[in-house]
């Protein structure tokens, strides 16, 4: 499936190269200079004239191929497509771009806009996740072959956002197993949130879930070990009472049994 659409972006890609050439007559390019050819497309972009800018870029891209404008080229041809929002064509283009620039000054804006490609791409949590983890994957190798970017805090912000989302994904899942009084997979799905994502804003309410289900079947001890973690770990959090309430129902619980 990932493999058709990509043959479909890519015919749309060329689609888009070959009628460029078919208007050519309609560019305002009429010059040899490869550097002016490119600054009056460039323009087009600033003035967030996009189709223009990619119908311009797209017959440059022929002209000058292989040449010292080669990348800024490809790299506004893909912001193009971002800033129109399409995304599926701007993913397409930008992996052109890393795949041949990889020593360009454009590659780490191309590396960071991939992933923000994928973040726009990232669905609300209840749906499937695919693209959520690209973006988190993108940004992930962006902030290590780039620590020092301009735009690593944006990144930082928006892994955690993403990994958010992931976390909250599962939390809700096990939430509707617990209800469901399905506390084995409930655990299961809690524990998941605490141990991939103890960063997120759900690891201590997972953390509680968790104590809760364990509680819910039986097993006592093993939820006394998830609390003790869980004051550790979370010392001023929200959910301390109720933490207190199962310590106290765990207790009334052993001593009824004598």
């Amino acid at each position: 499936m990932r493999t058709l659409k990509f043959i479909i972006i890519a015919f749309i890609a060329a689609g888009t190269i070959y009628f460029t050439g078919c208007s050519s007559s309609k560019s305002t390019i009429n010059t040899d200079d490869r550097q002016k050819a490119f600054e009056i497309a460039k323009r087009k972009f600033d003035r967030k004239d996009y189709v223009e800018a990619i119908e311009d870029l797209s017959l440059l891209k022929i002209r000058f191929q292989g040449t010292d404008i080669s990348d800024k080229v490809q790299f506004y041809i893909a912001e193009s497509y971002f800033y129109q929002k399409e995304y599926f064509l701007a993913e397409f283009e930008y992996k052109l771009f890393m795949r041949d620039n990889s020593s360009s000054p454009l590659y780490p804006e191309a590396r960071y806009k991939l992933g923000m490609t994928y973040y726009y791409l990232s669905p609300k949590y209840s749906l499937d996740q695919e693209y959520t983890k690209k973006a988190i994957t993108e940004f992930l190798e962006y902030l290590e072959q780039f620590p020092h970017d301009k735009n690593v805090y944006d990144a930082e912000k928006k892994l955690k956002e993403l990994r958010n989302k992931l976390a909250y994904k599962e939390y809700v899942i096990a939430e509707n197993y617990l209800n469901n009084g399905n506390n084995r997979s409930a655990s299961i799905y809690f524990l998941s949130v605490y141990d991939n994502y103890l960063e997120s804003d759900w690891a201590d309410d997972a953390m509680v879930g968790h104590a809760e289900a364990l509680v819910n079947g039986k097993k006592y001890d093993d939820a006394n070990k998830v609390l003790e973690k869980f004051y550790k770990l979370f010392p001023k959090s929200t959910l301390k009472s109720k933490a207190d309430n199962l310590i106290l129902k765990i207790k009334e619980i052993l001593n009824a049994k004598g």
